[in-house]
C-alpha cells in the first residue's frame, strides 16, 4: 500500500521488473527529489535515480493527494524514462511467480497485436539477470563523505541505499563512501571505526574484490557490519556458500527470530540470494537470526571477530523499525569490542 518511492530508488532493484500486489498504487504521489538533509542525503529517496527496469501495477491513480507530494507517480516514471504498465492482474502474476519463481521478463506494449514468439525469442537471447554486473552501474565512483565528526565508518557500496547512511549519521559517526572494489589498506587509511557492506543487486559471487576485502577485515578484526548482499559477501568471506533463492523474500512484512532472546521481529526484506544453512556448519559464523516462515539464515554472528550481518533491511525504507538496534549492535562492536546480548 506504500512505499513504492523507497522501493523503487532501491538500487538493490536494479536490473528487474518489479510489480505490486496491492491494487492501486499511486495515490499519494512522488514526494520532491531534490530535497535533502544537513549531510546532502535525500530526505525521501534511496538513490539518486529509479533503479527498477519495468513496473507492473492493476491500476495506477493519475490523481494523487498528500501534503508531501510534488507530482504524481506516472509523472516521475515518465521524467525519468523508465516504463510501466497497467491494468495488469498483479494478483495472477504473483501466482505465476510463486509457482514458479523468479523469471525473465518483458514488457511490451504495442497498438497492433503483439506477436509473443518474437518476444520470447528476444528474451531467450537477453543476457540473464544471473550473469549482470551491477556494481558498476549502482556503486559511487569516487569517495563521498557524509559529515566532520572524527569518529568515522567506511560503507563499502555494493548498491546503498541512503537509509544506511542516515542511520550512521544517526549514531554520530562521519560516513565515508567508497566503490564496492575498494581495497582493505585504502580503506584502514581512513582509519576507520568500523565498516560496513551494503545492500545491492545480483549475485554475491560477483563481487569478488569486495569478499577479498571483508576476508582482511574478519582477519584483522575490523568492526564489521553486512546487510543484505553485504551479508551474503562476509558469509563467503568466512566459509559459507550462498544459493539464489526460489522466491526471493520481498516486501515490509517478513518475519525473523533472533536466536538469542527468541524474539520475533517483523522485518523489510529485499534480496534474491541467500546464505546457504548447511554451510554454516564447517565456517566461521554461528546463526543469529532465521527467517520464521521458510528458516533461511537472516542474520550471523562471526565466533570470535568483531563482524556480524543480517540478511533484512535494519534500516528499513520502506518498512517496520524493529530492527534499527542492529546499527547500535555496531556502535557496540566498535566501542566496546563486542556485541550486546538482546
Amino acid at each position: 500500500m506504500v512505499g513504492y518511492t523507497e522501493t523503487l530508488t532501491d538500487p538493490s532493484y536494479s536490473g528487474q521488473i518489479l510489480t505490486l500486489t496491492y491494487p492501486l498504487v499511486g495515490n499519494y504521489g512522488v514526494p520532491d527529489p531534490s530535497l535533502t538533509d544537513k549531510d546532502g542525503i535525500s530526505t525521501f529517496f534511496e538513490s539518486n535515480k529509479i533503479q527498477i527496469r519495468g513496473l507492473v501495477v492493476h491500476e495506477l491513480s493519475l490523481s494523487a493527494s498528500h501534503w508531501n507530494m510534488s507530482m504524481t507517480l506516472d509523472e516521475w516514471m515518465y521524467n525519468e524514462k523508465i516504463p510501466g504498465i497497467s491494468g495488469i492482474d498483479t494478483r495472477a502474476v504473483t501466482k505465476n511467480l510463486r509457482q514458479g519463481g523468479v523469471k525473465m521478463a518483458a514488457l511490451v506494449v504495442s497498438d497492433t497485436e503483439i506477436n509473443v514468439e518474437e518476444v520470447k525469442k528476444q528474451l531467450a537471447n537477453a543476457t540473464h539477470y544471473n550473469s549482470e554486473q551491477f556494481m558498476d552501474v549502482v556503486s559511487t565512483k569516487q569517495e563521498v563523505v557524509y559529515g566532520s565528526e572524527e569518529k568515522s565508518v567506511v560503507v563499502i557500496d555494493t548498491g546503498t541505499k541512503n537509509a544506511i547512511l542516515r542511520n550512521i549519521r544517526e549514531l554520530g559517526y562521519k560516513v565515508i563512501r567508497l566503490p564496492w572494489n575498494t581495497s582493505f589498506e585504502k580503506i584502514m587509511s581512513y582509519h576507520p571505526n568500523g565498516v560496513v557492506i551494503s545492500n545491492g543487486p545480483g549475485d554475491p559471487q560477483n563481487c569478488p574484490d569486495t569478499i577479498e576485502t571483508a576476508k582482511k577485515l574478519i582477519e584483522k578484526n575490523i568492526p564489521t557490519l553486512g546487510i543484505c548482499l553485504g551479508a551474503q559477501i562476509i558469509g563467503l568471506a568466512g566459509n559459507t556458500q550462498t544459493y539464489k533463492l526460489k522466491y526471493g523474500h520481498r516486501g515490509q512484512n517478513k518475519p525473523c527470530v533472533n536466536l538469542e532472546n527468541n524474539q520475533v521481529y517483523v522485518t523489510s526484506q529485499n534480496h534474491g540470494y541467500g546464505i546457504t544453512p548447511e554451510s554454516l556448519k564447517t565456517s566461521e559464523f554461528t546463526l543469529w537470526f532465521t527467517n520464521a516462515d521458510d528458516k533461511t539464515v537472516e542474520g550471523i554472528k562471526h565466533k570470535k571477530q568483531n563482524c556480524i550481518a543480517v540478511q533484512f533491511h535494519p534500516e528499513a525504507a520502506p518498512g517496520p523499525y524493529d530492527c534499527k538496534f542492529v546499527f547500535e549492535e555496531l556502535k557496540n562492536l566498535m566501542e566496546e569490542g563486542k556485541s550486546a546480548k538482546k
